[in-house]
């Protein structure tokens, strides 16, 4: 039976000059529309935040992990809660006492699945977002445990199996031991539905914890990584030049080209 996040198409498949009709199964790509509401108790507004390309599923853990990694929110006290208000939409209310300022949000939030946009581009207002050498001090990991990873995401992930075009981000403690890993195709919307995972359980992400990205490493999700506290930030592929440059401002240590006998490790 298939995974309901994944359906299934007809294609022509060729094999050298030779066509066959089958079918394929596709990861779910459907939008969903993020709302908040907020300001003071007597004087609550609702406003349209953002509309993002997602695989359905863990989408409270989406909004949480957007409102966090774009800096709407710093805390979960300040998200008082999310709901599902239809199929394809979330409404999150924040806290009357939060301080925030919708003009301050200089664009409508519009991401798309393959790339994401970001409203910081710069590698100074990620250390400015984190602080500065936010993760000075690296504890040292064995390389079989980081090269070990891949295998032990790869086991956990439920769609991959079916598309092979599904990304993730899983986490994993300090001596490898899987912690969780959320799916999308979205590179962003994986790991925001990781970070928010967290945070509505108002649980803390675990100190020296080691995020595996099942693609490359892009900026954004280095800075998502970093807002979070992830320490140790892995990828399959390969770092974009800005990723690592991020990384090395605020403390990260970023690992690329992952594979089960060796990566690159771009401190």
């Amino acid at each position: 039976m298939l995974h309901p996040l994944v359906q299934e198409t007809r294609i022509t498949r060729y094999r050298g000059d030779v066509p066959e009709t089958t079918t394929d199964v596709l990861a779910v790509e459907e939008p969903l529309e993020i709302s908040i509401v907020f300001g003071p108790a007597h004087q609550r507004t609702t406003q349209n935040l953002s509309v993002t390309m997602r695989t359905p599923g863990h989408d409270l853990e989406l909004c949480a992990g957007f409102l966090r990694t774009e800096g709407i929110i710093a805390q979960p006290e300040h998200l008082v809660n999310v709901v599902q208000t239809g199929e394809h939409a979330v409404l999150a209310h924040l806290s009357p006492t939060l301080d925030f300022d919708p003009a301050r949000l200089q664009r409508h939030f519009y991401t798309n699945s393959s790339c994401g946009v970001c409203g910081k581009t710069t590698v100074e207002a990620v250390k400015m977002a984190t602080g500065a050498l936010f993760f000075p001090e690296k504890k040292h990991i064995e390389p079989e445990i980081i090269r070990s990873l891949p295998n032990k995401m790869r086991a956990a992930q439920a769609q991959f199996q079916h598309t092979g075009g599904i990304h993730a981000s899983g986490l994993f403690d300090d001596t490898g031991n899987f912690i969780t890993l959320r799916e999308d195709v979205g590179r962003h919307n994986a790991l925001d539905k990781l970070i928010g995972c967290f945070l509505l359980k108002s649980t803390p992400i675990p100190p020296n914890s080691i995020l595996l990205l099942s693609g490359r490493a892009s900026f954004e999700l280095i800075q998502k990584a970093a807002i979070a506290g992830m320490g140790t930030v892995c990828a399959i592929g390969a770092p974009s030049s800005l990723a690592v440059e991020t990384a090395r401002a605020v403390g990260i240590r970023l690992i690329g080209f992952l594979k089960e006998d060796r990566f690159n490790c771009y401190d």
